[in-house]
């Protein structure tokens, strides 16, 4: 870990950017739910699920940061070459899953009652699967950033 380089700016960069990701998933996430269900449902998912909540937002903003950090990192090492990175979609799709079942109300017409009572049946599975990528992200980005920062 000696020869670990180190890039303060690029990393207080970061950290702002990973924390409003993780401000910005949380307010899609609040918007979605207000928008189809209201806020009195909002504030029972926010308050019984916040843990999971709470947790994919993070994992998210984690994700975001370290990305945004090794992107950083290969803009001051046009050497190292083009490195790929997992996104948090995943930690959006379990988010928003938590209420997608309440869609049932205006999407009965277009058949996918079925698709839409599984994910409410199975949400807090679907948070534990958002919980499994985002760790599975954020162990694979900070790998590449770890790679990327022992290189001269």
């Amino acid at each position: 870990m000696s020869n670990l380089i180190f890039y303060p700016g690029i990393l207080w960069k970061s950290v702002a950017r990973g924390i409003v990701a993780f401000l910005a998933l949380l307010t899609v996430y609040s918007l979605v739910l207000i928008l189809i269900s209201g806020w009195k449902f909002t504030w029972e998912q926010l308050t019984q699920f916040w843990y999971y909540i709470l947790s994919l937002a993070l994992g998210f903003g984690t994700q975001f940061g370290l990305y945004s950090y090794l992107k950083g990192i290969i803009k001051h090492q046009p050497s190292t070459g083009r490195v790929l990175a997992a996104t948090g979609a995943t930690s959006t799709t379990a988010m928003v899953s938590c209420c997608a079942h309440y869609l049932t109300n205006i999407l009965p017409v277009l058949g996918v009652t079925g698709i839409i009572t599984l994910i409410g049946e199975y949400q807090v599975q679907f948070f534990w699967i958002g919980l499994f990528f985002n760790l599975l992200g954020i162990l694979y980005i900070g790998d590449k950033v770890l790679k990327v920062s022992h290189q001269q």
